[in-house]
């Protein structure tokens, strides 16, 4: 027996937890951080009745229900924190794990997301949509 110490287990376990997990696939679940303040997000003649618009890089969708009512919802994904980068018509699609959310409404409409999007303040100021994702 040579005189070094052998580490035990959990000295090992707490290594390896320290290790990035780069190049596995895990940074997309990172949970990324929403804009600070106010964005806009468009003119608001971009979204339709019946219709959403997508902004990936502040996370944030604007739906527009068919009585015409905007809403905004972060685009952070409720189940694992990613960000939805996909919409379909006003069917946003998580792409990390399938969680799938009306956009209209931020309700879940497939799992394993069990809550819904987190609804911002949106606002029409000078024809333009503002939504606030630090709100």
């Amino acid at each position: 027996m040579s005189g070094s110490p052998v580490p035990s287990r959990r000295t090992l376990l707490k290594g390896a937890a320290a290790v990035p997990a780069a190049g596995l696939g895990l940074a997309a679940c990172s949970g990324p951080s929403e804009s600070e303040g106010p964005v806009d997000v468009g003119p608001e003649t971009e979204v339709p009745k019946g219709g959403a618009k997508l902004d990936r890089k502040h996370n944030v969708v604007v739906g527009r229900d068919s009585a015409g009512t905007l809403k905004a919802f972060s685009t952070i994904c409720t189940h694992a924190q990613c960000p939805i980068a996909k919409l379909d018509g006003t069917t946003l699609t998580c792409t990390c794990h399938g969680s799938q959310f009306d956009a209209t409404t931020g309700k879940v409409l497939h799992s394993p997301a069990t809550e819904p999007l987190k609804e911002l303040p949106v606002q029409v100021k000078n024809g333009r949509i503002v939504a606030n994702p630090s709100a």
